[in-house]
């Protein structure tokens, strides 16, 4: 080898590991955050794909009208509809929407005046009221489980049973317990006043409150679970610490147990809201969507008579879903979790 050669193999071997070393640089230069924002690139491009386009789809069907023929354009026409109650989303046979609420509009404790308002009241009732008993019952559970006795696992086992009954089944078995002539808790619950002595599945309240018992009860578990997570990962030192220092149960609790499993709380109710503001098929297969339409059920009837109107609805849907689950990631960032 000449010494022409020599003195270019090196140069040679520097060009080549030029470009990997100005790349290892320049992610060493990215520091931990802008190197794991990098990883998740792939992530937030397939959800691009995968959500944003059906977004932007579902917002372009919205800005046209189409009952019965070819679609016109309408700009936002159906979303002023929706918000001044003149559009015409319509359930067969439907008569009510909540108690006391008709479809032209009134209600005893807030003024409805459109179909949008009146789905939108039965899914936000049904959403809060769930999702509250669910945490606080699944909190108690997930306490009870977190404790070691004997039987734990047969426990655990014997909790999530509802959770893993699909939906239509359940929907079935509580549609047969109130049935008109076969249901076994329509007369006591009725000599109490809860739920209509006759077509109690016709009756919106009652079927209101039947649905939101019934999604209680099967979705307790989900929450126990979640929280149990939570609450597995607090570190047993602290208990110890707490009881050699002279805290109650009721201390360790305040001080130690809930703001550590704070966050998983608020994660698992973010989850059971947003689940909750989507509900369709319990409706559906308990009393249906005549007698107690949410926002699904508006967008599921109307789509196969006029589609830019259930697209502006599952549109609004989104949007409040969306208004939500800021506001919850929001207040966790504030806190620094």
């Amino acid at each position: 080898m000449s010494t022409e050669d020599k003195a270019a193999g090196p140069t040679r071997r520097s060009n080549r590991t030029g470009p990997l070393v100005a790349i290892t640089r320049w992610m060493e230069n990215l520091g931990e955050t802008g190197f794991a924002y990098l990883l998740l690139t792939p992530v937030f491009l397939l959800l691009g794909a995968v959500a944003l386009y059906p977004l932007l789809r579902t917002f372009e069907l919205s800005l046209y009208r189409n009952v019965l023929s070819e679609p016109t354009f309408v700009g936002l026409a159906n979303y002023a509809d929706l918000v001044t109650g003149e559009a015409d989303p319509r359930f067969p046979g439907t008569t009510t929407f909540l108690p006391g609420v008709s479809v032209d509009g009134s209600v005893p404790f807030v003024h409805f005046d459109g179909l949008l308002r009146s789905a939108l009241a039965v899914t936000v009732i049904f959403t809060a009221v769930s999702v509250f008993f669910e945490t606080l019952i699944g909190f108690g559970q997930a306490l009870v489980l977190d404790q070691d006795f004997r039987g734990r696992r047969w426990v655990r086992a014997a909790i999530i049973i509802p959770w893993t009954i699909p939906i239509v089944i359940q929907g079935m078995i509580f549609f047969l317990m109130f049935h008109p002539s076969a249901g076994f808790l329509v007369e006591p619950l009725s000599n109490w006043g809860l739920v209509a002595s006759t077509n109690t599945l016709n009756d919106p309240k009652s079927s209101l409150l039947i649905i939101t018992a019934a999604d209680i009860w099967k979705t307790s578990a989900f929450m126990a679970l979640l929280i149990l997570a939570g609450l597995q990962s607090i570190d047993r030192g602290l208990y110890d610490v707490a009881e050699v220092a002279g805290a109650t149960k009721w201390q360790q609790f305040k001080l130690i147990t809930l703001p550590l499993v704070l966050p998983t709380l608020g994660i698992a109710v973010l989850f059971r809201t947003i689940d909750a503001m989507r509900v369709y098929g319990l409706i559906d297969s308990v009393a249906g969507c005549s007698t107690v339409p949410s926002l699904s059920c508006m967008v599921v009837s109307t789509f196969n008579t006029n589609r830019g109107m259930a697209a502006a609805i599952a549109f609004v849907t989104a949007g409040i879903i969306a208004v939500a689950v800021l506001g919850v990631v929001y207040q966790q960032y504030k806190e620094g979790f």
